[in-house]
């Protein structure tokens, strides 16, 4: 189902997606060396329960993972990459730290990730694929407005991520999202231009650029959700949610956004 959403409801998201934004800045300023990453699973409950919200992931349920997924942001450590499982794991000076949190407000959804590095430490690799994806991220952003095509998005992600010499996994990718949180279009993180759905005022769309530093292949961990590398390598993933407008596209998913 591709979803285009009134004006009354393109409003309610901008007001999910601030919530979203503003509960992963907050995260990031907790995630300490020490910190556990149950703790910023309770933390992000809280947060949902006290903005009047519902969380998109606790009882999300698709075919690939097994069973619900029971937990309210997934947190992805170093090798992990997508659908990190919160457990009972403290964070490291240096340790790669992927959030990842979507959540409902009055009825409509807003996804987004952030990738960052903990504690004082700032390896090259990790900030070079924290950047990478960022600005892939900004590339899909630039590319979409009314009338461009999923492909011209999936193009703009892709060329970022190749040439900066990182290998592309096309199983997952970005998505159309409204009502629910996954819909269709789905957004690849590579393409051809001029190709796929044409983008129209009121859709909105969750873009996900992630990589992993020298592999495209996923392992799935005994916990039958966190996606990691095969090799181990250091992976990275920045999302944001964004509104076809009639002169471009509107990043809904920035912390501290006001109506005007």
């Amino acid at each position: 189902m591709i979803e285009i959403l009134t004006p009354g409801q393109v409003d309610k998201a901008r007001r999910t997606g601030a919530l979203v934004g503003d509960i992963l800045a907050t995260l990031r300023q907790r995630s300490e060396v020490g910190t556990n990453l149950l703790d910023l699973d309770r933390w992000t409950a809280e947060m949902i329960r006290d903005a009047g919200a519902e969380s998109c992931y606790v009882d999300y349920a698709p075919s690939f993972g097994r069973g619900p997924f029971g937990h309210y942001v997934c947190t992805a450590v170093n090798d992990a990459v997508l659908h990190g499982r919160p457990r009972d794991q403290r964070l490291a000076d240096g340790d790669l730290l992927t959030l990842d949190l979507a959540v409902r407000l009055d009825g409509i959804a807003a996804d987004s990730a952030i990738s960052f590095v903990v504690g004082e430490s700032r390896p090259a690799g990790s900030v070079h694929l924290i950047e990478t994806t960022e600005r892939a991220l900004a590339a899909g952003i630039a590319a979409a407005g009314p009338g461009a095509r999923i492909g011209d998005l999936s193009h703009a992600i892709g060329t970022v991520l190749t040439d900066a010499g990182y290998p592309i996994n096309m199983q997952f990718g970005g998505h159309g999202i409204g009502t629910t949180m996954h819909q269709d279009p789905h957004v690849s993180n590579a393409g051809r231009p001029g190709r796929g759905y044409q983008l129209r005022p009121g859709l909105l769309l969750a873009l996900e650029p992630w990589i992993m530093a020298d592999t495209a292949e996923l392992v799935t961990d005994d916990d039958g959700w966190t996606l990691r590398s095969a090799t181990g390598c250091l992976t990275a993933h920045s999302e944001h949610t964004i509104a076809i407008t009639e002169d471009g596209a509107e990043v809904l998913t920035l912390p501290g956004w006001q109506p005007a």
